[in-house]
């Protein structure tokens, strides 16, 4: 039988991807799905990102639409995805489509076995020596920390069941959301499985996720959620 899904996109900035990654959407979930949803987080975009996002909600019920008043962050955008799907599977990925969304077909018969099934890079990409550094300090932490053991913890392609998503206690506004997903599915007691995936570089719009401030503020979300999973183990 084939399952109900709902497949959200955090979006910042995205008026040049918007159109193709609800196409992607639809031509896959028609496949796979008996009844699906789409949905667009907005994070407070200053182009026209939510006005097209308006428009695609108007022109097909299958498509909805969420706005942030102000840009709060990947997490925000996140956590307003989730809480927002109906259905019994649900699909995370970002706006620009980092892999091509076929692998949902792949990562749907894992969930008879795992609650989350995420997608790893099978190539590594050309980063800076700053990013480099970061990236392997990070990781180290992540791994030591909160006892993820996954290829690729923030690589934006996840697939959850319902029952995940209802335990997964969320609280991150920024880009540590991936990790705490992770982390969260860890502490619950939670099956992930993985799958290779492709990566699809950016080709229109400009990511945020290495600016300095951006980092820093990784940092310290991880360092909150540690003192509460601290205080909650006491």
């Amino acid at each position: 039988m084939r399952p109900t899904i709902s497949i959200f996109f955090p979006m910042y900035n995205e008026e040049a991807n918007i159109h193709a990654s609800v196409a992607a959407a639809h031509a896959v979930l028609s496949e796979v799905s008996s009844c699906y949803e789409i949905i667009i987080v907005d994070d407070g975009s200053s182009d026209r990102t939510g006005q097209i996002a308006d428009e695609l909600a108007a022109a097909d019920t299958r498509v909805r639409c969420i706005h942030h008043g102000t840009n709060r962050g990947l997490g925000a955008a996140i956590r307003s995805g989730l809480a927002a799907s109906r259905h019994e599977v649900v699909v995370y990925t970002d706006g620009d489509l980092p892999c091509d969304l076929n692998y949902i077909k792949q990562a749907l018969p894992l969930l008879e076995e795992a609650d989350i099934v995420i997608g790893y890079r099978t190539a590594k990409r050309r980063e800076t020596l700053l990013r480099t550094i970061y990236t392997r300090v990070y990781n180290f932490l992540i791994r030591r920390l909160f006892g993820i053991r996954v290829r690729d913890v923030n690589f934006a392609f996840k697939v959850f069941r319902r029952r995940a998503v209802d335990v997964l206690q969320l609280r991150s506004e920024g880009s540590f959301i991936d990790a705490e997903i992770l982390a969260e599915a860890v502490r619950q007691g939670l099956r992930i499985a993985e799958i290779p995936v492709v990566y699809t570089p950016r080709t229109a719009g400009v990511s945020t996720l290495a600016r300095p401030a951006v980092i820093v503020g990784i940092f310290g979300e991880m360092y909150r959620y540690w003192r509460r999973v601290r205080r909650s183990a006491k």
